[in-house]
């Protein structure tokens, strides 16, 4: 592995990652003594615990197991090998069997391009994905079923392309022998996977803006109709898909989103020609 270029260990490396059997291929990089040159920062979850001691949370073989359990695309077996790497540096305890690893997703960022993304020859949008899924992995696992519809938005939307990586991996994240949680966990997942579904559907079929609402705004904030109207409309459009705002509201929701988030200000007021001149929203 030393002879081989950054390029050549991904290309290597890749296929074992991604078979049938890659806990296999990441032991056996273990005990050939191969993973401390090439991932150190892996080899150091070895028999690291994660809570008071206990084996079985023993953060290297939690990361075979989530690695195992994901499904076989480069992007989710890559961040299933090093999306904890971050609790080496991170863990504290806070009392008997009690242990925090707070931060350890963004350390683990952090590790991650001062290391592997600089040994392991990855193609630019995949160093990109990986660190974006190492990043966020515990963000699908935060659902609790009590997320509004814009909570819901808000989530796909941050996530953005690798929505569907990071709920295969957080699927792969539950590793609990207690099958209860582990169900309770997979469940709540996949009610998340489909509430984006179901979202994204109901928002291609209806607006999310109720009609009228050009009217009222123009109404309620003393506005001549105008190109400023649609660009009200688009603005409001957009904080509704990005999760900001909840959709399809009364009218009279949005006039006061305008009003309390004060929209309005430095509109540049266009009215149609026959109208008043233009001017300046106040």
């Amino acid at each position: 592995m030393a002879l081989l270029s950054p390029h050549e260990v991904y290309v290597q490396l890749t296929p074992a990652l991604c078979g049938h059997h890659p806990e296999v291929a990441m032991q056996w990089l273990r005990d050939a003594g191969l993973l401390v040159h090439l991932m150190p920062e892996l080899d150091a979850t070895v028999a690291f615990s994660q809570e008071g001691g206990r084996r079985h949370k023993d953060v290297w073989e939690h990361t075979k197991a989530v690695v195992r359990q994901a499904v076989p695309r480069p992007a989710v077996r890559w961040a299933a090998v090093l999306h904890d790497i971050g609790k080496v540096p991170t863990r504290r305890f806070v009392g008997p069997g009690k242990v925090t690893f707070h931060g350890h997703a963004e350390e683990g960022v952090r590790m991650f391009r001062r290391g592997p993304a600089k040994r392991i020859g990855f193609p630019e949008e995949l160093r990109e994905r990986i660190e974006l899924l190492i990043l966020y992995h515990l963000r699908g696992g935060q659902y609790d079923g009590g997320w509004t519809d814009s909570a819901v938005r808000r989530f796909a939307h941050e996530m953005g392309p690798v929505l569907t990586d990071l709920l295969d991996l957080s699927r792969a994240d539950v590793t609990s022998k207690r099958p209860g949680k582990r169900q309770r966990c997979l469940t709540l997942i996949s009610e998340l996977a489909r509430r984006i579904r179901e979202i994204e559907e109901q928002d291609a079929r209806v607006p999310p803006l109720p009609p009228g609402l050009g009217n009222l705004l123009m109404t309620a904030l003393g506005l001549p109709p105008g190109k400023h109207i649609g660009a009200l409309r688009e603005q409001l459009e957009l904080m509704c898909s990005a999760g900001e705002i909840e959709a399809r509201q009364e009218p009279a929701y949005y006039v006061e989103v305008v009003r309390s988030r004060r929209l309005a200000e430095g509109l540049q007021v266009v009215a149609p020609r026959g109208l008043a001149g233009a001017s300046a929203a106040e």
